[in-house]
């Protein structure tokens, strides 16, 4: 399908990283001439943490580039994004799962965002999911405490917890605020993901408070947006891909259930200003807390969209997934407070959904790979 716009995907990207360093201009400005380690760099949020930093330092003024090192197994190989950013980071081959490597030498700021994130694809490996987000976030607090104990300086720990801890909020509880401690199943088909996510919480909570040290968690609310990749089997990527294919968007439920989406360039704007301003020991939702849209509005939003760009012709039909599991404890609503995280970071979100999903969209139509 042929599309209808005069933006490319790179037009985008561009846009964004220019609203990211906008956004959290103070906070990039402290990681100037630092050390920053980036787990699962090669994922989706990834995508915009490192190409934050790298158009960071081709772009800063004055004073010394970000020093910037990406661990992450390439489980699904190394993107040809990352491959294109040659040496302006460090790529190293390394799945957290296992013992980090003897050199890695000192970093001053640690993100701990090797994670997968999607049910269909987690579900497929619970163990190495918990795995990932207990034992490899245990190694790496480890490591940051023993590089305060050895007298190096420690900035900040950025812990990717979800959403997803707060599993299946009540009316009372939605919008759901950071205080409320969540009605999540310990043995459901989410819960490898959904548990792991609130005893790394645990983890991080205490190694702030007994060791001292500067370690945050981020709660991100649905986000969406480039470097999602179009396989990665979340509702927004799978309707891009049934329209860029000129089928039918398929809705693998009755459409009721509803979300929050937070643009990735807003999320990860959010994700610096925690990093490096949030509290130790504190969590923060990170999201929009509007429009809450049900399943069906967004696949009738995309549909528009599809037609705009594209030229689409199909329409939204509801089927039942072959998956038994599919839907089990999967929340029926989904909306954050951010009054935190506006009030103790500056945070605050500005690219709407309309715009997110037409720059998604847009993205989209560039990143096609693996569509059938």
């Amino acid at each position: 399908m042929n599309m209808k716009s005069n933006d490319t995907a790179a037009d985008i990207v561009q846009q964004d990283l220019e609203h990211i360093r906008a956004s959290a201009a103070e906070e990039l400005a402290q990681l100037a001439g630092r050390r920053l380690l980036i787990t699962g760099g090669a994922g989706f949020l990834g995508y915009y943490l490192v190409q934050t930093i790298t158009h960071f330092n081709a772009t800063r003024s004055a004073g010394r580039p970000v020093d910037l090192t990406v661990f992450d197994n390439f489980s699904r190989g190394i993107p040809s994004w990352l491959r294109g950013l040659g040496s302006k980071l460090n790529l190293v081959r390394h799945d957290v799962r296992h013992p980090l490597p003897a050199d890695m030498g000192h970093f001053d700021f640690i993100i701990h965002a090797a994670s997968i994130a999607s049910p269909t694809i987690y579900r497929l490996d619970p163990i190495g999911t918990m795995d990932a987000n207990v034992n490899g976030l245990r190694a790496l607090l480890e490591y940051f405490k023993g590089q305060k104990e050895a007298g190096r300086p420690v900035g900040g720990f950025l812990f990717y917890s979800s959403s997803e801890i707060y599993g299946d909020p009540d009316a009372a509880n939605i919008p759901t605020p950071e205080s409320y401690r969540g009605c999540v199943s310990c043995t459901g088909p989410r819960a490898c993901y959904d548990e792991a996510k609130r005893y790394g919480e645990t983890l991080c909570v205490n190694f702030a408070r007994q060791h001292g040290l500067p370690v945050k968690s981020a709660r991100p609310f649905n986000n969406y947006g480039p470097g999602l990749r179009i396989t990665d089997g979340r509702v927004i990527p799978d309707f891009a891909r049934d329209v860029l294919a000129g089928r039918d968007i398929v809705m693998l439920s009755d459409g009721r259930a509803t979300r929050t989406f937070c643009y990735s360039a807003d999320a990860v704007a959010g994700y610096y200003k925690v990093l490096v301003r949030g509290r130790a020991g504190e969590a923060y939702n990170i999201g929009v807390e509007k429009p809450e849209i049900s399943m069906a509005q967004l696949g009738e939003k995309i549909t528009a969209l599809g037609a705009d760009l594209y030229g689409y012709r199909g329409k939204v039909v509801r089927k039942s997934s072959g998956d038994a599991d599919y839907l089990v404890d999967n929340p029926n609503r989904r909306c954050p407070i951010i009054d935190k995280a506006r009030r103790e970071l500056g945070y605050e979100p500005k690219i709407d959904l309309d715009e997110g999903l037409r720059r998604s969209m847009v993205w989209y139509g560039d990143n096609r790979e693996g569509m059938a």
